[in-house]
């Protein structure tokens, strides 16, 4: 069984042209093990994440949510089936080229801050661009400082930082490349509830003031409320969607999907 989904964009009325996809996952399985010990985690999903949109991947506990956010972001590779991002179908790439397409085509968040600690946010920030021998935009750095809101802490270390500000930080990190796709997993797992809106609040903004595109992970119900969308997972099948959430809508959802 394959379920396919239309993706549902910010701001689309009837007659809107849909937004074209930033990742398509077509037929994707993903399978561990062989024999009587086998485990499917993904059973042929087929999905769609368009431009310019914040979408959010839920459902139960072992779904297989974040196995297909994994395969999306290339971090994983697929038993069959294909993921396409923007024209490259990335399952057929090796694995130097995977580095160097998620290195300047994708953005992660994840829910471990990962800053490196002797160096200052800016620094921390800019890292992507040092690795890949590239000089920063400065105009784009300063609107992405602008909507993260760490202006004024931008010479502060790690351990100078609130987590809801390190967390700020990485998120300004996965965006200062310009990546076509930003993959967060469980981004606010580590906050507190006020911390955690700060950071859904950057992400949200990051797609309706900066265009960019954003695939997130998360068990919360109130953090999926910021996405445009949300796509349900069971068993390693996507069963159903939600456009425009509401925080009770998708508790929901979860409620009779056993999760």
């Amino acid at each position: 069984m394959t379920s396919t989904f239309t993706p549902v964009p910010p701001g689309s009325g009837a007659g809107a042209p849909p937004a074209p996809p930033a990742v398509v996952a077509t037929e994707v399985a993903k399978v561990y093990g062989s024999g009587d010990a086998a485990v499917h985690a993904l059973r042929g999903v087929s999905v769609s994440f368009a431009k310019g949109a914040f979408t959010a991947i839920m459902g139960p506990s072992g779904s297989g949510k974040s196995t297909l956010m994994h395969c999306l972001a290339g971090l994983d590779t697929v038993t069959s089936g294909r993921v396409t991002l923007g024209e490259v179908e990335i399952t057929g790439l090796g694995d130097r080229r995977l580095t160097l397409l998620r290195r300047e085509r994708v953005g992660f968040v994840f829910q471990a801050f990962n800053l490196v600690p002797t160096l200052t946010a800016e620094q921390n920030i800019l890292l992507p661009l040092e690795l890949a021998g590239k000089k920063p935009d400065r105009d784009w750095f300063d609107q992405v400082v602008e909507v993260v809101g760490l202006r004024d802490r931008l010479s502060h270390r790690p351990a100078e930082l609130s987590g809801g500000q390190q967390q700020r930080v990485a998120c300004a990190r996965a965006l200062v490349s310009r990546p076509e796709v930003i993959f967060a997993d469980e981004p606010t797992g580590n906050l507190d509830s006020r911390s955690g809106a700060e950071v859904l609040g950057f992400l949200r903004s990051s797609v309706r003031e900066m265009g960019r595109t954003i695939v997130m992970v998360t068990h919360d119900p109130v953090a999926a409320s910021y996405a445009d969308r949300v796509v349900f997972l069971r068993d390693g099948r996507i069963v159903s969607e939600l456009a425009r959430p509401t925080p009770d809508a998708v508790l929901d959802q979860l409620k009779a999907l056993g999760g």
